[in-house]
């Protein structure tokens, strides 16, 4: 595909199919739930316990991709100011997310509430971002926690070509934690080792950043998680840390990698180990996407992606 948004596409389908399960912390009701499916993806019927949107629609982790998305079809000049004003269309006062997020406001004031919000989530760093832009801010970007919106952000920005060098500012659009935008930079080099033909990123990555300093953390990380590759992916998922922040999202992710052979078994293993899934699938998805090529998504699952087809159109 044109721009390798086919790993964008990767992202997004797998971000749809597991969506009816985001959020299910609880791994013994998330078995009820699956329990004689071999298929569990894309469920009719919602069990996220914290929001419903209809099946095949993308969670807020894909959607600010989809906002770049657009940005970009739209022009390649002033993309920066552009995604800013995108961005508070789509998430911010009079649209749907901003709407739930002040219901959620009202809700809190009612004491043990445990409501399912009708629509879609809009996440922290969204929030402070939304209200950044509109203040004006040199930085925009979210700070109070170290989660995906980053690198779901600068995704289509990274495959339309545009410089390595210059996604920082664009994750920083959305969060300028610093454990944010490392944990975003080394997804990007991961899926950039393996759109150039590695047969294996995230080996040729430790080895290449092994001595260097600022990703450290990231192959001390991805060295301790090989080493838990034979414990079954739902409990190192529960050691790990199965909520939304980094680094647990990323060596999460990581373990999925290198214990699946495709791009319909990461997703399923990811789905199935509960908790955040959906912030890890946006990067299982495109990493598979972008070493097995697009063939490796299921049709199947692309025609029940709302998304898919704006994507699809741009061939």
């Amino acid at each position: 595909m044109k721009n390798n948004l086919h790993v964008f596409l990767g992202a997004t389908v797998a971000d749809a199919a597991a969506r009816p399960l985001h959020w299910v912390y609880n791994q013994k009701k998330l078995l009820e739930y699956i329990k004689k499916k071999k298929d569990f993806t894309f469920l009719r019927k919602n069990k996220s316990p914290f929001y419903n949107i209809k099946t095949g629609k993308v969670s807020g982790y894909n959607d600010i991709g989809q906002v770049m998305f657009k940005t970009l079809v739209e022009g390649h000049e002033n993309i920066e100011t552009r995604f800013k004003k995108n961005i508070l269309k789509n998430f911010g006062p009079g649209s749907v997310y901003w709407k739930n997020f002040k219901l959620r406001a009202k809700y809190r004031k009612v004491k043990d509430w445990r409501g399912i919000i009708k629509g879609p989530w809009i996440h922290q760093n969204i929030i402070e971002a939304v209200r950044n832009i509109k203040a004006k801010k040199k930085l925009t970007g979210g700070k109070k926690v170290n989660e995906s919106d980053g690198y779901c952000a600068a995704l289509p920005y990274f495959l339309y070509g545009c410089s390595l060098n210059n996604l920082k500012k664009i994750i920083s659009t959305v969060t300028v934690s610093k454990i944010s935008v490392k944990y975003a930079l080394a997804k990007f080099y991961l899926i950039d080792l393996a759109l150039k033909g590695s047969k294996n990123p995230i080996k040729e990555f430790t080895l290449k950043y092994k001595k260097n300093l600022y990703f450290k953390n990231v192959v001390e990380g991805i060295e301790k998680v090989k080493k838990l590759k034979t414990k079954p992916h739902p409990l190192v998922v529960k050691k790990l840390g199965m909520a939304c922040s980094y680094p647990g999202t990323f060596e999460s992710s990581i373990h999925s990698i290198i214990n699946s052979k495709s791009y319909k078994g990461a997703i399923l293993k990811t789905i199935k180990a509960g908790g955040c899934n959906c912030s890890r699938v946006n990067f299982i998805g495109a990493y598979f996407a972008a070493v097995k090529g697009v063939n490796s998504i299921p049709s199947i699952w692309i025609k029940k992606t709302l998304a898919a087809k704006k994507i699809l159109n741009q061939k």
